[in-house]
């Protein structure tokens, strides 16, 4: 009987044992950290994990940290730019936590937190930019509230990765104006296109005509040569051939020339000097020709000699 009941005690004892054992045992993920408080205390030195974790019963205490990458999306906001310009902005937040200790300790809520500290800076931030910069210069302004936000989240062990702007809504009458704008703009291009288009074309033929004017010219100037050589060459043959030309055939010419100027209708005629020069030949073959002879007659010339 002693034995059964020994038997018995030993076994809840193992039992209370496993239980203890297995409720103490904490298994972190890789992506996790343990924050152990041992009688409400804690310190940096009591992050524990990845791996599994001890934490005695009723004096101990673990809480979770998550060190992935998360998101928030800010819903739209109603800010107000410097010009005066009331304008809608929805944006995305991308965070980390990098020091679980202090995301714990330190903050509450580090998400609420981090939101409402999005909604105050992006209204500080928009307040000092006109509404022509707040819709051209996005990329800038992501930039200068994820500084902002991560300076504010590093007392928090959080670290602020990215600021996306998502939507940027103006006012109606602001859009109907970008709207004005841009068919203008639209139409300046169109009007800006189109005389260049006409000034290349007036450049294009303008260019064509010069060509062609200067392939005419060309034309010209070959055929002046050509016809300047062909005239040298005739002038050439013609002065060859004049070398080759005697008094008797000149004079032969002449009275050619005399024979169809007598046939002429013309009643006034001018002579070359070489006429004369002939005229006074013939006058000395004529006299040589009357001369009497030795015996006292007139040489008569033979015909044929």
């Amino acid at each position: 009987m002693e034995l059964a009941v020994i038997g018995s005690i030993l076994l809840f004892v193992v039992v209370v044992f496993f239980l203890v054992f297995f409720a103490a045992i904490r298994i972190v993920n890789q992506y996790e950290r343990l924050l152990v408080f041992t009688l409400g205390r804690t310190s940096p030195d009591e992050v524990k994990g990845p791996g599994w974790v001890l934490v005695v019963p009723i004096v101990q205490r673990g809480v979770r940290a998550d060190l992935r990458e998360q998101f928030i999306e800010v819903p739209s906001q109603t800010s107000i730019t410097k010009d005066n310009a009331p304008i809608s902005i929805d944006f995305l937040i991308y965070w980390r936590i990098v020091e679980p200790y202090k995301s714990i300790v330190e903050v509450q809520d580090f998400n609420g937190a981090l939101q409402n500290i999005a909604t105050t800076t992006l209204r500080a931030v928009v307040g000092d930019i006109l509404l022509d910069d707040v819709l051209s210069k996005r990329e800038q302004i992501n930039e200068v509230l994820r500084i902002k936000m991560d300076e504010v989240t590093a007392r928090w062990g959080g670290k602020v990765t990215t600021v996306e702007i998502r939507e940027i809504t103006p006012p109606r009458d602001v859009q109907d104006a970008m709207n004005r704008q841009l068919s203008a703009e639209r139409t300046r291009r169109a009007v800006i296109t189109e005389s260049e288009g006409s000034r290349q074309s007036a450049i294009n033929v303008a260019e064509g005509a010069k060509q062609a004017e200067i392939l005419r010219a060309e034309g010209d100037r070959q055929a002046a040569i050509l016809r300047a050589e062909g005239y040298s060459l005739a002038l050439e043959r013609v002065f060859q051939a004049a070398r080759q030309v005697d008094q008797k055939t000149m004079a032969i010419q002449y009275l050619e020339a005399f024979k169809a100027l007598g046939q002429s209708p013309s009643t006034k005629y001018i002579l070359p000097m070489e006429v004369t020069q002939l005229a006074e030949s013939f006058r000395g073959y004529l006299q040589g020709a009357n001369r009497p002879g030795p015996g006292g007659e007139e040489d008569v010339p033979a015909i044929g000699s």
